[in-house]
């Protein structure tokens, strides 16, 4: 029995969201159409408008929405299904970077010994940005290169810079340290290296993504991304870097002059910068390396955060790059998604207006009017992305999402004020304690609306105040939802006695 989830056999295969590829996926998006259509039309109705101001602030939210799940239509649409390669059996030399900054060796000390088992010719460094003996030991007993650089200016894309100086194979692969390869990992990308391919991008897959709690959840978001989009937008020519789990050719790498340091997301930025050079990704959906998602609320919202921060940031980098239009939209869509935590906060806005106020956005001859428009129209979205992650997509990583709206928000805010953020390692480990902090906001936001709901059925139980009072119920059970792992922190599964193809030892 082994106390590691990434030393057993994945509990996910990308491949098992693509079976409804073909017709059904094309009748699926296709019944969409006419839903948004429909109530779009209702919506966009001359006199329709109750309220001018919040009116354009649910058009906002709806067009935000509308873009986004048309880009999502998109990325489905653009699937085929390839067909695999043969692995690459040339001993060709790959520079195998493990960068580190104060995480526990008992967490890197399995990918540095998996890593060592790389079928090809692996040259493996651990590339310490916090100069520990402990880590120094560690590479010493394994064999592997330990390169340490003073300072650590630059964070996690310095650090790669750094070493890239110091080596000098033609590929180059990162491993996060948390994340344990598979003996297959370079046989499998290096076999996709076409003339003009860069990088070379695999899954990044949470081995403890079956623990309940935050870590189900958000896996479940990551499932989505790596087993669906991620597949539409390598066949759109616009997959890009996400970090971890990827191999690069060192002359693009070279080319693009090595990874931006100044960006919080440096893979995001590196990828535009070469793609805008005519460089070529791809994307392979099978999971070639293991690794830890977030276990608690607090590393959750700090990973958020930072990849909001890191992808708004580049919007005018994206706007300003020379990108064939595909692409550029594509990189539009993944930034400007990091903007749907408005959209919670205007949906979560109109039943406390309109209690309170009476004023509401629309005007409609009867409750049960926005919902004869709106509600199959929501419905057919959240039955394609749950049908799109191969029902990997779940209530819970939904709720998570709503949950964490506040950190869109803030990233937001941050952005537009140009203030610098840093580089946070997420931590490879949960506290394991209630934590309040990171789900204050939610909790206030479900404290106003039973406030509010409240005092509205004190004064009035009209059709209205009863719809609005229903519509806030749902807002707060998402939001009580989504933040019961904070609040009530899960117990760990049991280990499985499923072993790995490469345990440690």
């Amino acid at each position: 029995m082994t106390a590691d989830p990434r030393l057993e056999k994945p509990h996910w295969r990308p491949e098992d969201a693509l079976p409804w590829a073909g017709r059904r996926r094309r009748w699926l998006v296709l019944c969409n159409v006419p839903l948004a259509i429909w109530y779009l039309r209702w919506l966009l109705v001359p006199g329709r408008v109750a309220n001018p101001v919040l009116y354009a602030l649910l058009l906002a939210a709806e067009g935000l929405n509308i873009v986004q799940a048309v880009g999502f239509w998109w990325t489905l649409a653009s699937i085929r299904r390839r067909r695999p390669r043969p692995p690459c059996t040339d001993r060709v030399a790959v520079d195998v970077f493990i960068p580190v900054y104060g995480e526990p060796v008992e967490i890197v000390e399995a990918t540095v010994v998996a890593a060592t088992r790389l079928r090809g010719d692996p040259r493996v460094a651990l590339l310490d940005d916090g100069c520990s003996a402990d880590m120094e030991a560690l590479a010493a007993r394994h064999g592997v290169r330990y390169l340490c650089r003073p300072g650590n200016e630059g964070a996690k894309a310095g650090n790669i810079n750094w070493a890239l100086d110091r080596t000098d194979a033609p590929f180059v692969a990162i491993l996060d340290c948390d994340h344990v390869p598979d003996p297959r990992f370079l046989e499998v990308t290096l076999a996709h290296f076409d003339e003009r391919v860069a990088f070379v991008q695999t899954p990044q897959y949470y081995a403890n993504g079956r623990d309940p709690g935050v870590a189900a959840a958000s896996w479940a978001q990551q499932a989505l991304f790596f087993g669906t989009i991620a597949v539409g937008r390598d066949e759109l020519g616009a997959m890009f870097c996400c970090g971890t789990n990827v191999v690069f050719r060192r002359e693009a790498l070279e080319d693009a002059g090595g990874f931006p340091t100044a960006s919080l997301t440096e893979d995001f930025d590196l990828s535009i910068r070469l793609h805008e050079r005519g460089w070529e990704s791809r994307y392979v959906p099978e999971v070639l390396a293991a690794g830890l998602g977030p276990e608690d609320m607090a590393s959750y919202t700090g990973q958020q955060l930072r990849w909001a921060r890191g992808c708004l940031s580049s919007l005018p980098r994206i706007l300003r790059a020379r990108l064939p239009l595909r692409i550029r939209l594509n990189y539009l869509l993944s930034a400007v998604y990091w903007l749907t935590g408005w959209t919670y906060l205007i949906y979560m806005t109109f039943p406390v207006v309109r209690i309170l106020t009476g004023a509401q956005p629309i005007v409609v001859a009867s409750p049960d009017e926005f919902l004869l428009h709106w509600a199959p129209y929501f419905a057919g979205s959240m039955a394609t992305v749950t049908l799109a992650a191969g029902g990997c997509y779940t209530f819970a990583a939904f709720a998570l999402a709503a949950a964490n709206f506040w950190v869109h928000i803030v990233a937001s805010v941050l952005t537009l004020l140009r203030r610098k953020g840093s580089f946070v390692v997420t931590p490879k480990k949960g506290t394991g304690g209630r934590q309040l902090r990171p789900v204050a906001v939610p909790l206030f936001a479900c404290a106003v609306l039973i406030g509010v709901s409240a005092w509205g059925l004190a004064h009035d139980r009209s059709p209205a105040t009863l719809n609005n009072v229903a519509f806030a119920s749902v807002h707060v059970f998402v939001l009580l939802a989504g933040s019961w792992a904070a609040l009530h922190p899960p117990r760990r599964r049991a280990p499985s006695d499923t072993p790995a193809e490469v345990p440690v030892g």
